[in-house]
């Protein structure tokens, strides 16, 4: 549209394509609510006073029209769906826009991954921008399908609808300085983009250091202080909220006592069961607990736009996007009336209207390829009956290094269920290369068969827990006909399956599906004695060697105080 043709507009000598009526405006530039109408050109907002008239006219009478919400940091390859399922399920809950990191299908695919998810997210009722993946894979210490490096992510880096590097997790990298780590972040700062950080626990000069290299963001903060020092050092801080890492009620006292003008909501991973509510929710809860309703409603639109950069989005007013949600009440904001996107109508009353029928999603290669495995693969030999576990927190990412003790039968090292103690491998799947990393886990609680899944942050190689080895091979099996996926087994019994043959990450199914067998995956989970609320996507992060302290890959037990792998029966005092 023509400058001149939309001035015409927002002086009201033109129709708009549409006015929305008498609506209360929530306005995150001035944090104040007042009414007015909205005239809405091409998808974008032409001006906002009383008076206007449109083709079409929608009279809100009186209800609340707030800013569209954003996502500030998800990975969709997370909920188990394509990003048109995805997109089903988050838009009735009031998200407009989500930044995505690719980084779990990048390790399976590489440039492909990321040209799969752009290509799946075109012609959506919901904005994708990209933040490249820094970290594939995250360390040395995992075998991934793919290497990116910054030769890599140059020939994407341009993109309009990239907005700069994703979560830095390599942070020693950054401090030692690691070239092809500077060169990542050098790449995006080039294009005046943004750098995003991924630092637990992080802090002191180290932090300092970690900034100064142009890394302006982190979303692993678990408690007010770790946030208040990013804070004080100038970073975003992005509260996360997803079904493993719950921070939002730890970091709701720095929502209400500080400055949250640099404070954004994301959800990093989640899976489908917590997605019909979204970003709102996490609005929801803080007002709840005393946050500032247009403020909630500002970090969950304008400050996101603001830090990434985006400036037509996140508000209400002339030239943004016509991105919006509307509210009965500032009261509730799970379930919007109506949901706009470009000025159109997308969702009503937690429904999806806008068509799906021009989603393309592209083909993709199978991507589950395991050496041939016997039950003795999995078999530890003993050199005592003491070993280094993991040991895995609540709602938490981070584990703790413990010592337990093993059950000692013909050499081997067996699971002790007496102490809750299992035995945990991981298989390379990517090139058949017959790696398995091999050790103990405890904090499950399963008593008989075993759990196993394809999605293993992040390099995604097989991960297997249970309680002997024939019902773990049994478990890989079954991963290995469906191209990747989910299982639970007990007894030579397949008791719940989730296939996920897009990348061994997802699904072709809607929501419904996926939740479905999720939902039957967990009650199988706990019929074996498993006490964790969601044991798959507990699992998945225990092969994430960049959090703290002790983590599981294909080539080892590795531990993040030293950065390298540990002989699990060589014991010292556990580090806190």
């Amino acid at each position: 549209m023509h400058q001149e043709e939309f001035i015409a507009v927002a002086l009201g000598e033109k129709k708009a394509d549409l006015v929305i009526k008498n609506a209360q405006i929530v306005n995150v530039l001035t944090e104040e609510i007042y009414e007015s109408d909205v005239a809405i050109t091409n998808g974008r907002v032409a001006g906002v006073a009383k008076g206007y008239q449109g083709e079409k006219e929608i009279d809100l009478k009186g209800a609340f029209l707030t800013p569209g919400f954003i996502d500030g940091h998800v990975h969709i390859e997370s909920s188990m769906m394509l990003p048109h399922r995805f997109a089903q399920a988050v838009v009735p809950a009031g998200t407009t826009t989500v930044v995505t990191d690719p980084h779990e299908i990048s390790n399976v695919l590489g440039l492909h991954g990321i040209s799969f998810m752009r290509e799946a997210s075109k012609n959506l009722p919901l904005r994708v921008y990209t933040m490249l993946p820094s970290c594939v894979p995250a360390t040395s210490f995992e075998t991934s399908g793919f290497e990116l490096n910054a030769y890599d992510l140059s020939l994407l880096m341009d993109k309009d609808w990239v907005l700069g590097l994703a979560e830095m997790m390599n942070f020693p990298g950054v401090l030692m300085r690691d070239k092809e780590v500077m060169a990542k972040i050098d790449l995006a700062l080039q294009y005046k983009k943004r750098v995003d950080g991924h630092a637990p626990q992080v802090s002191g000069k180290d932090l300092c250091a970690y900034i100064a290299s142009g890394v302006t963001s982190d979303h692993e903060c678990t408690d007010p202080e770790q946030a208040l020092e990013k804070l004080r050092q100038g970073m975003y801080i992005m509260v996360r909220e997803g079904t493993a890492a719950k921070d939002l009620d730890a970091l709701m006292p720095i929502l209400k006592h500080n400055n949250n003008r640099k404070i954004l909501f994301v959800t990093d991973d989640r899976h489908p069961e917590d997605l019909r509510v979204h970003i709102g929710g996490m609005v929801q809860r803080s007002v709840e607990n005393g946050v500032n309703p247009i403020k909630a409603i500002q970090m969950a639109s304008l400050n996101t736009a603001e830090y990434f950069k985006i400036q037509d989005l996140g508000a209400i007013a002339p030239g943004y996007k016509a991105d919006f949600n509307v509210f009965t009440t500032m009261d509730d904001f799970t379930r919007p009336m109506m949901v706009f996107q470009n000025g159109q109508v997308v969702a009503e009353n937690g429904n999806l209207v806008a068509s799906l029928d021009n989603v393309n999603v592209p083909s993709t290669r199978g991507s589950v390829n395991v050496g041939w495995l016997e039950e003795d693969s999995f078999h530890i030999p003993a050199k005592g009956s003491k070993v280094n576990a993991i040991e895995i927190i609540p709602h938490q990412l981070i584990t703790k290094q413990t010592v337990v003790d093993v059950k000692v039968e013909n050499g081997l090292a067996k699971a002790n269920l007496d102490d809750d103690v299992l035995k945990i491998c991981v298989v390379e799947r990517h090139r058949a290369s017959g790696n398995i990393g091999k050790g103990f886990v405890k904090g499950f609680g399963i008593k008989e068969g075993a759990i196993a899944s394809t999605v293993a942050h992040d390099s995604h190689n097989m991960i297997i827990i249970g309680t002997n080895d024939e019902d773990m091979l049994l478990a890989q099996k079954e991963l290995v006909k469906s191209q990747g996926g989910k299982v639970v087994v007990r007894n030579g019994e397949i008791l719940a399956k989730l296939p996920l043959p897009v990348a061994g990450l997802m699904s072709y199914e809607d929501i419904e599906f996926v939740t479905e067998k999720s939902e039957a995956l967990n009650r199988a989970a706990k019929e074996i004695g498993c006490v964790v609320n969601d044991p798959f996507m507990t699992m998945g992060f225990l092969s994430l060697p960049v959090i703290p302290q002790l983590k599981i890959t294909d080539k080892g037990i590795f531990s993040t105080d030293i950065f390298n792998f540990i002989d699990i029966f060589e014991i010292e005092p556990a580090k806190v």
